[in-house]
């Protein structure tokens, strides 16, 4: 049997009828109750009676149908509408209004909402973000319902912003989101309003490691954006948590007067790096290193050099080469983590790297990096000083970021909203 689906704009504005026939009032809206369903219920509708706005339970509501909706029952409660937690105006909260579409992370405008009759109650089943559906709420009811459906989002992949339904006690769930990747989230952010963005940004926030990375993912004015909105403090907690180099990128983009407070509110550990970096011009391989890699003597046994692996705290990119040291601190050889699986676990990490690795120099510019990545085909490049010691690594996705033109995002359409 086929599923009856009904536009929400064909009920809205709709007359309310007794069950004579006769005209009671006007629909103003329909409640969902927002939870745990994939499919939100519809718990009421709100209608206007005599310049009152007034709430009807589904359950006096035995259909609805496009212009006309039917009240059973003797008498309408005159009480006014409250909102109770949990639920949404599907029309005044949800439509032409922005969503999350979790499938393929991107924003849709939810130009029309599809409500379904299911097991005997009626469930709001998707949004259709064609702007062509937005018509129906412009023209004539009789014309506007033979605008034809686009290609409707299943609401079990939807999520509304709780700046669009303030007084509904929502929250973004994290679980959802958490299961994005932190580009895919940054996206979200860059696309959305600044409410919206903060809506994200803090239900990414339970996870601290990953509201970083997802900061760390921002272009440099969503960066600014969000952190200037935070106390020093805040912003410290945040930078702590981050990729010295990009927490270093961002202090620079602070306001003079909160650079050294921040700066100051920093773990030790996290302050040196990122000073460290500061003496660099950002845009050579001193400014675009990590000072965090993974360089061991020679003779360090191949197993040893695997758990050392396993336990670095280094971005994973920076860990898929490992560097050998001689006695006097010079870098003498490079080995992939694949190189080292493959290797006897009995042998040092001397007898398996390869020696006098391609290197950059701190004060290279972007182009000389660039060049030398590509003629040795790098994925890591080890930064190294005149003494021949590593300060630091180049991975290929900080030069990827750099030679993106700003703003790249947008232009291909990355965050744009989903029509």
């Amino acid at each position: 049997m086929a599923i009856e689906i009904l536009h929400l704009s064909s009920v809205v504005r709709g007359a309310l009828v007794d069950r004579d026939g006769d005209r009671l009032g006007r629909v103003e809206d329909l409640i969902a109750q927002l939870g745990f369903a994939p499919h939100p219920p519809v718990t009421g509708v709100v209608v206007r009676i005599a310049r009152r706005q007034l709430f009807v339970p589904i359950a006096r509501i035995p259909d609805l149908q496009p212009g006309r909706v039917q009240f059973v029952g003797d008498t309408v409660s005159l009480k006014r509408f409250e909102r109770r937690p949990g639920e949404v105006l599907l029309s005044k909260d949800l439509r032409a209004r922005h969503l999350i579409n979790l499938q393929g992370a991107r924003l849709i405008r939810a130009n029309e909402i599809e409500l379904a009759h299911v097991d005997g109650r009626w469930e709001v089943v998707a949004v259709d973000p064609s702007p062509r559906v937005a018509l129906r709420r412009l023209l004539p009811r009789g014309i506007g319902r033979r605008i034809p459906a686009g290609k409707v989002v299943d609401w079990a992949s939807i999520e509304p912003f709780v700046a669009h339904v303030p007084t509904a006690r929502l929250r973004i769930p994290f679980r959802k989101l958490a299961r994005l990747h932190p580009a895919q989230i940054a996206d979200l952010v860059e696309a959305a309003s600044h409410e919206e963005g903060e809506e994200i940004i803090e239900a990414v926030g339970q996870d601290r490691e990953l509201e970083a990375d997802v900061f760390e993912e921002l272009d440099a004015e969503h960066q600014i954006e969000f952190v200037r909105s935070r106390s020093d403090a805040e912003a410290a907690r945040l930078l702590a948590t981050m990729a010295p180099d990009d927490a270093a990128d961002l202090i620079v983009e602070l306001d003079q007067d909160h650079r050294l407070p921040v700066l100051q509110l920093l773990p030790g550990a996290q302050q040196r790096k990122i000073r460290t970096l500061l003496n660099y011009n950002p845009e050579t391989a001193g400014g675009l290193m990590s000072p965090d890699f993974l360089c061991l003597a020679e003779s360090t046994p191949v197993s040893n050099v695997l758990e050392a692996v396993r336990s670095s705290t280094a971005p994973p990119e920076a860990l898929a080469v490992v560097f050998a040291r001689g006695d006097d601190g010079r870098v003498t050889g490079s080995a992939s983590v694949v190189r080292l699986i493959q290797a006897a676990p009995t042998g040092t990490l001397g007898s398996v790297v390869r020696p006098n690795p391609a290197h950059v120099h701190p004060d290279w510019d972007l182009h000389a990096v660039t060049r030398k990545m590509t003629d040795f085909n790098l994925t890591v490049a080890p930064v190294m000083d005149e003494q021949h010691r590593m300060v630091g690594v180049i991975t290929v996705d900080d030069v990827l970021e750099m030679l993106l033109p700003t703003g790249w995002r947008r232009d291909f359409g990355m965050t744009s909203v989903e029509d």
